[in-house]
Formats: structure tokens, C-alpha cells, sequence
């Protein structure tokens, strides 16, 4: 009795029981126009028998980019963070002089992050090895995922977001184009570069440098198209620039898999004073091909940083389908991934009968878990040996990633590894808190919603809440 009656006055101070929001995100969410039963909160201390906070806790939500807290950690347990994927180059016919009378076949083995440097460093190892010129095709063999033919607008309506970008085995570049845009008010035009610049790709500027000093969201007064023209892609750019905008940067995915492959190969050949003379297809490569070269990627542990410090949707799809395919499906595809994750899931004793899976990512309007079920996966992600590499990956709060803006000139700044999640009618956290007794707190908290958009003040109430302490 002792003991509970000061607890129970302190509890009574703090004004949240456990099955009940603190005030500070209380009045946050009021402010914004969202329903407590919009919600899902969960806040567990790491070692604790039982959760400070639990409102709404077994309620199926869309967690949107906090799935990718699932993946990553399945993957990094299964797979060891030094997994790398490689991507193989092979010689079809014969080599003479320089000359490859034949195929150049390419075999991806599912590499998310196979940029255009990289590509680079594969296309002189094969340079390296004498070849000069090629009289033959581009032969791709995509064959360790399933191929996905679906709609990239099919989403949002925005088919030319890198975002939107379906996995490949031969990932090249996120498939994506960076345009930079350099104003130039001395001559009222507006310069645009690509890089990658595929050989294919027929850039075509028609946008024009407008008058005042504002720069505002210069995107929205610019336009992106695309059209076939014969074997080339056209990219026509028109619209306003503010001038006064600085440079800007602007990733546009473009061309299918096959050809923005095959055109990044033919800009970076002629580069290094290559030549070919045929087409790209795909297929697998020949039992009597020669292998040239292999080029292995960088670690699951530096991938998986990439995927949560900055929510790479199309790096989290492909390494949802590489635990489909590193099961033993081959091709791989969502179908052999979420079976490899529910038996990781079961096999950890952390069975999930609300969890619905449909890319991995988040980036869906399908997938479903509870902020219990999600809060149970970190704390086993915190008692596993792979918990360093997972946490190192999260964004920190006022510092990297996608919390580097937030809870600055604040007590929690740098204290806390949050994964963010948002899209149209969701907002979400999940992660580790520190508090300022040196404690560490598990933390998840989901807004399904159409005010949704308004929840970063209840969010960052909320871990303020943690971090002070009061979750005690």
C-alpha cells in the first residue's frame, strides 16, 4: 500500500492512464480534427512485462512507411548484414581483337542499390577484359524476381515519381533520371542536364524563366512528359521556372526496365570508346557463356540504412522480394516474400493473425499491422544480435533522415531512432526513445485519418512525453 498510493498519485498528476493518451497529444490531436479512435499508440519500456501505454494498441492499421521496420529487421536476421546481391556480366559467342561477335548478357540478381556509378564501375571491369566493340545484343536476365507489369500511376496517378518505381533484378539507377536545373536570368533561360543521360532518352526543354523574386513549390509550375518516338523516348519539359529559385534538382523515372537499362548502357559504353550495333531483349544466360565480370553491392547493412534514414520505397520492394527469393523461389514474388516473412515472424514467436503484407514498403493502401504487433517486432529486434545495424539505420530526431526537421530546440533532439511514415491519410512513428533518465522506450504511434496530414504535433508530443519521463 505503501508503494501504490505514491504511484497512484503520480499517475494521477501526469493525467494518462495507461489506456489513455497524455493530455499534450490529446489537445494536438483536437487541435488538428482527429478522433482518438483514429488512432493506435503503444509505448513500452525495453525490458517491461507490460506497455506504460496501450490506446487502441490491437487495432489493424495502415502503418505506412514504418512496415519497412518489419522487413529490414526480417531481412537483417535472415540474411546477416555483410549479404551482399551481385550483379554478373557473361560473353555469348566468341572474342576476337576486341570484337565480342555475339551477346553481352547481364544477370541481376535483385541489387537495390545499383546506381549509375556502380553501373559504371561493371561496365569497365568489362571494358577491362578487352572488350571494345559489341555485334550482338544487350541480352538482360531479370529472372530472380517476377516480373511486375502493372500500372506505375496505379497508386497515385503520378507513374513518373521515382517512388512508383516497380522492383526489378536489374534495378539500374532506381530507374530514375536526375534533371538539374540551373536558372539563368542574364539570358532568361532556364538550363537542364541529365545524369544519367540514356542514349535513348531525347531531352527536349520548352520551359521558360518567369519574372519576381519568389521561388515557392517551383515543381508545380513545371511539367513532365513522355512519348515514344521510334526507338528513342522523348522527355518534353515545359512550364515556368521562378527565378528566384537556386538550382533545383529533379528525379523523374522514366522508360521501362529493358530500355533505361539499355540506354545508361549505351551512354556509359561510348564513354569508355565502346560500341554496339545490336538491341536489348531479355533472357536467361547460356549455359556456355563466359563470365566476365561480377559486381557485388554494398552490404544489407548499409541498404537497410538507406531504406529507413530516407524511406526508399523501391529499395525496401526489392529487398522484400530478395527474402521471397532468398527462400528458394526463383522468380520471386510478393507472394514467396510474405511467406518468408510470416515464417520468420512465427519462427520468432512473434505470430501477427492482423498483418497484411502486399509490397513490403508501406507505399500501399493494402497493408496492415497493429502498433502492438509492430511494437512487439522492435522488441524483439531489441534483444536480437542484429539490434545495432537496425537502430543505426532509423532516422535520429533533429538530426538525419526524415526527423532531421523535427523536435529541434528540444530535450529529445538526438535522443530518439525514429522511422516515419506518411501518406495521403496516414501519418506514423515508430522506434526507440532514450529518456532523459537513461531508460529506453519502445514507441509507435499511427494516425489513419483524413486530417492525418495534421498529426506531427501529437506525434512529436508524444515522444516529448517519453523523453521526459512520464511513460514511468
Amino acid at each position: 500500500m505503501r508503494l501504490f498510493l505514491p504511484l497512484l498519485a503520480c499517475l494521477l498528476a501526469l493525467g494518462a492512464r495507461a489506456d489513455e493518451l497524455p493530455p499534450s497529444v490529446m489537445h494536438a490531436l483536437k487541435s488538428a480534427g482527429i478522433p482518438v479512435s483514429a488512432t493506435a499508440a503503444w509505448v513500452r519500456e525495453v525490458d517491461a512485462a507490460s506497455p506504460r501505454l496501450a490506446v487502441n494498441a490491437r487495432t489493424a492499421l495502415n502503418p505506412a512507411s514504418t512496415m519497412k521496420l518489419v522487413t529490414t529487421y526480417a531481412a537483417l536476421d535472415l540474411l546477416g548484414p555483410a549479404y551482399v546481391w551481385k550483379t554478373e556480366a557473361f560473353a555469348g559467342g566468341t572474342l576476337s581483337e576486341g570484337v565480342l561477335t555475339g551477346d553481352l548478357h547481364l544477370r541481376g540478381g535483385g541489387d537495390p542499390k545499383l546506381t549509375y556509378d556502380q553501373f559504371g564501375r561493371l561496365l569497365r571491369q568489362i571494358r577491362a577484359r578487352g572488350i571494345r566493340e559489341i555485334r550482338g545484343d544487350l541480352v538482360l536476365d531479370r529472372g530472380a524476381f517476377l516480373t511486375a507489369n502493372g500500372d506505375p500511376a496505379r497508386f497515385d496517378a503520378q507513374p513518373m515519381r521515382p517512388y512508383n518505381v516497380a522492383p526489378d533484378a536489374l534495378l539500374v539507377n532506381f530507374k530514375a533520371v536526375t534533371l538539374q536545373l540551373v536558372p539563368d536570368p542574364q539570358q532568361k533561360t532556364l538550363l537542364v542536364s541529365a545524369e544519367p543521360a540514356p542514349a535513348n532518352l531525347d531531352l527536349i526543354n520548352k520551359t521558360t524563366l518567369g519574372t519576381g523574386n519568389g521561388c515557392g513549390d517551383w515543381k508545380e509550375r513545371l511539367r513532365a512528359d513522355v512519348f515514344a518516338h521510334g526507338p528513342t523516348t522523348r522527355l518534353v519539359l515545359t512550364g515556368v521556372f521562378p527565378p528566384g529559385c537556386s538550382e533545383q534538382r529533379w528525379n523523374i523515372a522514366v522508360m521501362d526496365h529493358p530500355q533505361f537499362v539499355l540506354g545508361v548502357f549505351q551512354q556509359l559504353w561510348a564513354e569508355l570508346g565502346g560500341s554496339m550495333s545490336g538491341g536489348v531483349r531479355d533472357g536467361p544466360v547460356p549455359a556456355d557463356a563466359r563470365p566476365l565480370a561480377v559486381l557485388p553491392s554494398p552490404t544489407l547493412a548499409e541498404v537497410v540504412r538507406d531504406i529507413n534514414k530516407f524511406s526508399n520505397n523501391v529499395m525496401a520492394r526489392q529487398l522484400f522480394l530478395t527474402l521471397g527469393m532468398e527462400a528458394g523461389r526463383r522468380p520471386a514474388g510478393t507472394e514467396d516474400a510474405d511467406a518468408a516473412i510470416r515464417a520468420w515472424l512465427d519462427a520468432r514467436g512473434l505470430a501477427l493473425p492482423e498483418l497484411v503484407l502486399e509490397n513490403g514498403s508501406g507505399l500501399s493502401r493494402r497493408e496492415r499491422i497493429s502498433a502492438e504487433g509492430l511494437g512487439r517486432v522492435l522488441q524483439a529486434a531489441w534483444k536480437s544480435a542484429v539490434m545495432p545495424e537496425l537502430v543505426a539505420s532509423l532516422p535520429v530526431t533533429a538530426t538525419d533522415g526524415t526527423m532531421r526537421k523535427r523536435l529541434k530546440q528540444n530535450g529529445v533532439a538526438g535522443q530518439a531512432h525514429i522511422k516515419t511514415g506518411s501518406l495521403e491519410g496516414v501519418r506514423s512513428i515508430a522506434g526507440w526513445v532514450l529518456d532523459r533518465s537513461g531508460r529506453r522506450w519502445i514507441v509507435v504511434f499511427f494516425v489513419n485519418h483524413p486530417h492525418a496530414g495534421g498529426a506531427q504535433a501529437a506525434q512529436d508530443a508524444l515522444l516529448e512525453w517519453v523523453y521526459a519521463g512520464r511513460g514511468t
